[in-house]
């Protein structure tokens, strides 16, 4: 009989668990797994920044506005356009063979003129030429009025012929004076002295 007990004992003491002793609080969080945070983005995305901008903000923002160009009755002259309309000479001039020209400003045209020969009535623009000289052209009319430093001349474009030469204003009279007390020295009068020299 006992020793039928000690054997119950024993085999119950082998199939038993082992009994572990309890874990102490610290023991118990330094078993638990370490979970690493993840690392926050040092820049914002920028898909992101606009989609928390303030709708106030973007309701604020308007577009510049833009001047619109008013029309104009007439096409404004270009500024060599103007410079030589600012040295046409006006008023009544008297030209070879008996004839003369009347040249007076358009009041409703600005640096416009009408130029008046006899009978005959042109509407004058201002043409910006490479020699300097002063040009003025009524193209449906085919006529050409040019004015040099001494004298004036009207001319017929389509033709190529003068209608009117040697016209002159009191200031081209005064040049044209002047020239004739000390006439500028000419290319060829130069050419032909040197060429003189050269021979003796």
């Amino acid at each position: 009989m006992r020793n039928a007990m000690r054997l119950g004992v024993v085999v119950c003491m082998a199939l038993a668990p082992a009994v572990l002793p309890a874990a102490t609080p610290e023991e118990s969080q330094s078993a638990k797994p370490v979970v690493k945070a993840k690392a926050q983005p040092k820049h914002k995305d920028k898909t992101q920044a606009k989609a928390n901008t303030p709708a106030k903000a973007v309701a604020a923002y308007k577009r510049p506005a833009v001047p619109v160009p008013m029309p104009l009755s007439e096409p404004p002259m270009a500024q060599d356009s103007k410079v030589v309309a600012e040295q046409v000479h006006t008023g009544r001039m008297v030209c070879e063979l008996g004839n003369s020209v009347s040249v007076t400003a358009d009041p409703q045209n600005p640096g416009h003129f009408h130029l008046q020969m006899n009978k005959s009535t042109f509407h004058m623009s201002p043409v910006v030429s490479a020699t300097g000289a002063i040009r003025l052209e009524d193209s449906h009319a085919g006529a050409m009025w040019l004015q040099l430093s001494n004298k004036s001349m009207l001319m017929n474009s389509k033709l190529g012929q003068r209608m009117a030469d040697e016209c002159q204003s009191p200031d081209q009279m005064a040049v044209a004076e002047a020239m004739k007390l000390s006439p500028p020295v000419s290319l060829l009068e130069g050419l032909n002295t040197g060429a003189s020299l050269a021979k003796k």
